[in-house]
């Protein structure tokens, strides 16, 4: 059976996510990651669906960072 779309994302999740901790293990910062996460998330999409359409999406991002939508909880202590 073809794993769903759900089951996609949950797994190509799981793989970034260690590829993130062994990166930040061997002492790459986490700004240099994230900016080099974003650069090829973009040029992903661009290659995917093109310039303009990927401008659109960037467009929205302002309101859905300010709406919370990529906070992860904080713990207060």
């Amino acid at each position: 059976d073809e794993p769903t779309d759900a089951e996609k994302k949950r797994l190509a999740l799981s793989y970034l996510m260690e590829a993130w901790e062994d990166a930040a293990d061997a002492g790459v910062d986490l700004e240099i990651l994230a900016h080099v996460g974003l650069f090829r998330a973009f040029a992903d999409l661009v290659d995917i669906y093109g310039e303009d359409a990927v401008a659109e999406l960037v467009e929205t991002l302002p309101e859905r960072i300010r709406a919370f939508e990529f906070s992860r909880p904080r713990v207060v202590q």
